[in-house]
């Protein structure tokens, strides 16, 4: 337990840096800011030398010019350096362009304002090669750390645009009232650029040592891999890092199928892994996966809730995600149906709360602690409640995280006794109970306003409603990752006034919302972003529906076994995590200290030239 504490501890720091991230507006905006920064810099940069109407106009042209040279440099770069680059595209290049820019202007204005006050224009020309060497040192970086083209190409892209730029140099000349001199410029330019290369290096080489030591991986590779997701939706280099470090395991996978008159009308799949780490990565869109494969295959609803399992079974790859599917797949000849069953069960521990209904021989047990926050449950619960089951006479139950409650820290260590308190109890009553004919009705609904960025996967929202007797129940099967407190407890009063007497909410733990939005969590739980209204009253038309379609069942469980399928593993989340807040502190500690020491070394340069 104490090591899934950690892992827990180590997730929440990483996912909390989602909220660091940005995005770019259209490429169009891009270029309007960059030429507002030219020309309100250029116009910046000469006035304070020249305070007339001349100064401002000659400033302006600057700026122009500055504009003009930095889009053509941009055009260069993207076509002959960065087109096949996934992540630099003709935006991103023109984006770190105005970044540029604005380092290289805010220096060229400082110089400005010493050289009137110094009354020496010299001073103006070296706080812009000082600016020079900080867009280039900004370029290196960026471009080193975030580009996936070779080093040559990188280096171009780095050094085209300043260069370009300082060729305005001359424009400058008789303006300013400098002279421009070989002893000075070919020399700054001679050693500023190795230094500002050497720089980047060292920079890139001892944040590499974080990734290396912990995981064999160089951090940048990760950082490249990581923004090629983010940015352009690329799963393969983030995969291909998880397949090397990944090892193979044997994935449970629980099914519970309900006949009407020969044809299967429902069916619940229960994966023991996890759904991650996230956005289109591993495992993350794998409930949809298997609920859309199999809906196309029997004509029917089929509802993937989350399993007992946390980040440690994340799979490695799509690959990996094909080979649980052809497992569930080649595992469909359901064996004989059972036409009984006997009425949900529910016993409350401390907070915790289970809830029990057999079908047949078998025990479908659902799990949660709401109001309260819940999280991934250890699988260590699986297998507990699983042979208090057997025990009982029945098979192996299938359990159920509902994942259904979130708001403020998990306690993690705090809820595994008493869930496992009120399940065992809850399945004791249940197998107590007298069994007789039920009946099932199903519905499924798709709301097309809510989406990834609302926190709804494309799964949607399936119902499955038991009668038992005169007891309906209701299994609510949302394709979302957890949902916000309280809004559980809202959808199961709402489908008390439709004759609904009990039943559960349940989350996919989907993490195809994961990474989509900027926030701390880097998702939406289920009702933080979708209007909550709007999703009860879908919820209770598709129960509804079911209850419109009720008809006598019988029901037939399988519980099988994948070998050989990669997972990432706990050790390698936890070092995953680690690299990310390792590198992140590393990172700011560097920037500090080398940059500022190359920054006193160019500066050293140009007082001695």
């Amino acid at each position: 337990m104490a090591s899934r504490n950690s892992l827990d501890m180590y997730m929440d720091k990483a996912v909390g840096h989602y909220s660091s991230l940005f995005t770019l507006p259209s490429r169009r905006k891009v270029i309007s800011i960059l030429f507002v920064a030219c020309v309100f810099g250029g116009a910046l940069a000469v006035f304070p030398l020249k305070p007339s109407f001349q100064g401002l106009t000659l400033g302006l042209i600057f700026g122009l010019a500055f504009f003009f040279v930095t889009v053509l440099a941009d055009l260069m770069i993207y076509n002959c350096c960065m087109k096949t680059d996934p992540i630099f595209s003709l935006k991103r290049c023109s984006a770190l362009s105005f970044f540029s820019c604005l380092v290289w202007f805010f220096f060229v204005f400082l110089g400005g304002v010493i050289s009137v006050f110094l009354r020496s224009p010299n001073v103006w020309l070296k706080l812009f090669l000082l600016g020079f060497s900080s867009a280039l040192i900004l370029r290196l970086l960026v471009f080193s750390a975030a580009s996936l083209s070779d080093q040559g190409r990188i280096i171009v892209s780095s050094l085209l645009q300043p260069s370009l730029c300082s060729a305005l140099l001359f424009f400058m000349e008789s303006i300013v009232g400098y002279s421009l001199s070989a002893r000075l410029l070919l020399p700054f330019f001679l050693l500023s650029i190795p230094v500002a290369m050497l720089t980047v290096f060292l920079f890139i080489s001892l944040v590499n040592r974080v990734g290396e030591k912990n995981l064999g991986i160089d951090s940048i590779t990760l950082f490249k891999a990581f923004l090629a997701n983010w940015t352009e939706n690329l799963n393969a280099p983030l995969e291909s890092i998880f397949e090397k470090f990944g090892y193979e395991k044997s994935i449970k996978i629980s099914m519970l199928a309900f006949k009407v008159k020969e044809k299967i009308k429902a069916l619940v799949v229960v994966p023991v892994l996890h759904p991650g780490p996230f956005k289109n990565v591993g495992s993350s869109p794998l409930p949809y996966i298997i609920q859309n494969t199999l809906e196309n295959k029997l004509g029917c609803v089929v509802c993937v809730p989350h399993g007992v399992s946390g980040h440690e079974l994340d799979l490695t790859s799509q690959l990996q995600n094909q080979r649980v599917l052809e497992g569930i797949l080649t595992s469909l000849d359901f064996p004989s149906f059972d036409s009984e069953a006997a009425p949900l069960i529910r016993t409350k521990k401390k907070g915790a709360d289970a809830s029990c209904q057999i079908f047949g021989k078998c025990a479908l047990v659902a799990l949660t602690t709401a109001p309260q926050t819940m999280e991934d449950l250890p699988q260590e619960l699986d297998f507990i409640i699983a042979g208090e089951a057997e025990k009982r006479g029945l098979s192996p139950a299938i359990v159920i995280d509902a994942h259904n409650s979130i708001e403020g820290p998990f306690d993690l260590k705090g809820v595994v006794s008493p869930l496992k308190e009120a399940a065992v109890s809850c399945i004791k009553k249940a197998s107590l109970q007298q069994t007789s004919p039920f009946e099932i009705g199903v519905a499924k609904v798709v709301p097309e306003e809510f989406d990834v960025k609302d926190g709804m996967g494309s799964g949607g929202i399936g119902v499955l409603i038991v009668k038992v007797g005169d007891q309906k129940t209701a299994y609510i099967t949302i394709d979302g990752n957890n949902m916000v407190s309280g809004l559980r407890e809202k959808i199961l009063l709402a489908l008390k006034e439709i004759d609904i007497a009990d039943g559960e909410v349940l989350t996919t733990d989907t993490h195809a919302v994961n990474g989509i939005v900027l926030t701390e969590r880097g998702y939406h739980p289920i009702g933080e972003a979708i209007d909550q209204a709007k999703l009860i009253d879908y919820v209770r038309q598709a129960a509804v529906t079911a209850l419109d379609n009720l008809e006598p069942a019988e029901a037939s469980w399988r519980i099988i076994t994948i070998s050989n399928v990669k997972i990432i593993g706990e050790k390698q989340v936890g070092a995953l995590c680690f690299i990310t807040e390792e590198t992140a502190k590393l990172s700011r500690r560097l920037a500090f200290s080398l940059f500022s020491l190359a920054g006193v070394l160019l500066i050293t340069l140009l007082i001695l030239l």
